[in-house]
């Protein structure tokens, strides 16, 4: 058999090419990207807004970086809630959703409506989790959403009112469904012991998620808080990240919101989208090991041109956590985060690697000018600190994207309403084919040696 694969492996390595060349003859965008890096302008959305840079005419002028939900910056979200001592997750989740602010009132109603929601249907967690456990949370929580759909009287129903129930029912779940399905690989994959926990109603998402996910249930207020942050600050990143993207061309066939926001999850799983903070912390356990004195700026920088000349780390040539797509001068949400990084660092411990990464945030622009002549702004974007941060928190690597999942799906969710409401085609972009016309040979003829 392996023979057989590797033979049909060949053919498929021959019959795949695609010439680098052929791109810009037929000018396609790869990547939904125009040559100057901005994205190809494909729809219209007031869910949220992501600035990096002025476009004048022709050039592409840096700016510093700002994000905005319904036309609201999530700064002001986030630095609101802190100094209200209050969580503000739900607040940006419904903001997203019904596209204002709520009064305290609704903002109320909206939270008792997310406890009355947070627990799985009956039977839910053994049928669909512990009886069909996987060793990868993101699989299992794709999969435990497409599952909902066999758990809902009410499936296919496209309306506002029963998308708007299937969007809150959902976002409430999403902390359950990873919490579960992490205790059920702890135990099937793991050998360790089974510990399930359910969700408590006058609790935060983060405070739930964190007493479900840890044995004794307990956390600190500042501990909540930090999560609550990386919370609010992953909800939504505009309608052309891929996995709103997703959402918006599997919502277009009409199809249902289990599939919809299924596929949004498998797109997130990639390590090009969701998975690159756990990049980030793996490239820093490797400087950390190899670099003796982290407080030295010419040894850290050293270690950086070994990493941009692939001679460290994955070989890839990349520094994670460095850069991003739109943001040039700065990333808000990194910003936001490195600032509770830093607080949580010094309740805990960690200033040392805190102080590393933020010298690693200084120096990167340096060595990849040097290295490379990039003259571009360099800016740290949030999966810098996004790591770190689950790391002080004692969360696991497997449950990093997961938590970027439990977050966004209230982005998701507005995007697929959105699509639905006012998007009335199907999303369908050209391919254009380079095969050449080939004639039809009688099987006894072939030679496909």
């Amino acid at each position: 058999m392996k023979e057989t694969y590797e033979q049909f492996s060949a053919l498929i390595k021959e019959n795949y090419k695609i010439s680098s060349d052929l791109y810009p003859k037929y000018d396609v965008k790869r990547g939904l990207r125009n040559a100057d890096g901005t994205g190809v302008l494909v729809g219209l959305t007031k869910i949220g807004n992501v600035h990096g840079y002025i476009k004048d005419e022709c050039d592409k002028i840096p700016d510093e970086g700002c994000l905005r939900y319904r036309g609201v910056d999530v700064a002001d979200i986030v630095n609101n809630c802190r100094r209200d001592n209050r969580f503000g997750y739900e607040e940006a989740a419904y903001l997203l959703l019904f596209g204002k602010l709520p009064t305290k009132a609704r903002l109320e109603s909206f939270k008792n409506l997310l406890d009355a929601n947070r627990n799985l249907p009956d039977g839910f967690t053994e049928d669909m989790i512990l009886k069909a456990p996987s060793g990868d949370i993101m699989n299992k929580l794709a999969r435990s959403v497409l599952a909902s759909y066999s758990y809902d009287d009410n499936p296919d129903d496209t309306s506002i009112e029963n998308m708007l129930r299937q969007s809150i029912e959902l976002i409430a779940r999403f902390p359950t469904m990873v919490a579960h399905a992490y205790q059920a690989k702890l135990h099937y994959y793991d050998k360790k012991s089974l510990i399930i926990h359910y969700p408590k109603a006058g609790l935060s998402t983060a405070e739930n998620f964190l007493s479900m996910l840890r044995p004794d249930k307990k956390y600190t207020p500042l501990e909540a808080r930090v999560l609550d942050t990386a919370l609010i600050i992953h909800a939504e990143h505009g309608g052309g990240n891929n996995s709103a993207f997703t959402a918006h061309v599997v919502s277009s066939s009409g199809t249902d919101t289990y599939s919809a926001i299924a596929a949004a999850v498998g797109s997130l799983k990639g390590p090009k989208h969701g998975g690159a903070n756990n990049k980030v912390v793996s490239m820093m356990e490797e400087i950390e090991a190899n670099v003796s004195d982290w407080k030295n700026k010419d040894e850290v920088y050293n270690y950086l041109v070994k990493i941009l000349k692939k001679e460290a780390f994955d070989r890839s040539g990349l520094i994670y956590g460095m850069g991003h797509a739109i943001y040039t001068k700065s990333d808000p949400r990194a910003l936001l985060l490195k600032a509770q990084a830093k607080e949580l660092a010094e309740d805990k411990g960690f200033m040392d690697e805190f102080n590393l990464y933020s010298l690693i945030e200084e120096l990167t622009p340096d060595a990849f000018y040097n290295v490379r002549k990039n003259t571009k702004p360099m800016c740290a974007n949030v999966d810098l600190f996004s790591g770190f941060v689950y790391k002080m928190l004692r969360i696991p690597k497997e449950l990093y994207t997961p938590i970027f999942a439990i977050s966004r799906v209230s982005g998701w969710c507005a995007h697929r309403i959105e699509e639905v409401i006012t998007g009335g085609k199907i999303i369908r972009p050209a391919y254009k084919s380079v095969s050449q016309k080939t004639e039809y040979v009688p099987i006894d003829e072939r030679n496909n040696a």
